[in-house]
């Protein structure tokens, strides 16, 4: 007879079928969410967010759009229980190089003003792109793509469209300056993914050694690079940047070089 799985058990296997195959806890209500009138809807659990399918669900009020990805719930991620699985993922870290230099030459209203603006546009290119948002902070934004929630042949695709349609909106390759000094790096690999915390302190997020290396990529890329690892480059850059130049690059906490695809996208960054 098979061993009877613990409650702690089942529920990692449900995190791990949600994050990696799109089989989430939240299927059993789906029916009843659909048949509920009015879009748009949380594109994971289609809870309605306005018209009279909010009137309905009003006494629910996680059902609401989510800051991770207003396409999505907080039901979905913020008010998901604590708990995640191991489980593939990529990862982007997107950052303002040389913020220090670039702050001290201008106002603290106009240094917010650009971070605000920079946000507005990251959160639009990647929720658009299916991207769990991560984290917001200071310069920096960290977004994770997940094969359950965009596709197990899309996600990393979708990020690194998301990638290059950041650089291209904030102004790089354009007829535009770029108002930013962006840069990003990429990665994919195994993580943790899922809510880690404790009570009302606690974060949807990923932890492993892909973050930390998309995050060296990220340090090492100048204003208007995608910098992202030979794996990532394969899987998905290689069509669109067969010429793009590789590169062993010794990252801060790594024992070996990593090898990695850099992809330019420069444009002139206003003085």
């Amino acid at each position: 007879m098979a061993e009877k799985l613990t409650k702690e058990e089942r529920q990692r296997e449900a995190w791990r079928k949600a994050l990696s195959e799109g089989d989430l806890p939240t299927n059993r209500i789906r029916r009843l969410f659909r048949a509920i009138p009015s879009s748009p809807r949380c594109g994971l659990c289609m809870a309605p967010f306005r018209g009279l399918g909010r009137v309905i669900l009003r006494l629910l009020p996680n059902t609401t759009p989510s800051r991770k990805n207003p396409m999505w719930c907080k039901t979905c991620f913020e008010a998901a229980p604590i708990g995640g699985a191991e489980v593939p993922v990529g990862v982007l870290f997107a950052d303002m190089r040389g913020y220090t230099s670039y702050s001290e030459s201008r106002a603290p209203g106009e240094i917010a003003q650009h971070l605000n603006r920079f946000y507005s546009i990251a959160s639009h290119v990647f929720s658009h792109r299916d991207a769990v948002i991560d984290k917001m902070v200071g310069d920096e934004v960290m977004a994770l793509w997940l094969p359950g929630f965009t596709g197990h042949d899309e996600y990393i695709a979708k990020m690194v469209d998301a990638a290059e349609a950041l650089l291209r909106a904030v102004g790089f390759a354009a007829s535009d300056e770029a108002f930013v000094p962006l840069g990003l790096g990429l990665d994919m690999g195994n993580a943790f993914v899922g809510n880690v915390g404790d009570g009302v302190v606690k974060d949807f997020t990923a932890i492993g050694d892909v973050v930390n290396t998309a995050a060296r990529l990220q340090g090492q890329a100048k204003p208007g690079q995608i910098v992202m690892s030979e794996r990532v480059y394969q899987a998905a850059g290689a069509a669109r940047w067969p010429d793009a130049p590789q590169a062993q690059l010794e990252l801060k906490g790594k024992s070996e070089s990593v090898t990695a695809r850099i992809v330019e996208l420069r444009a002139p960054v206003p003085a």
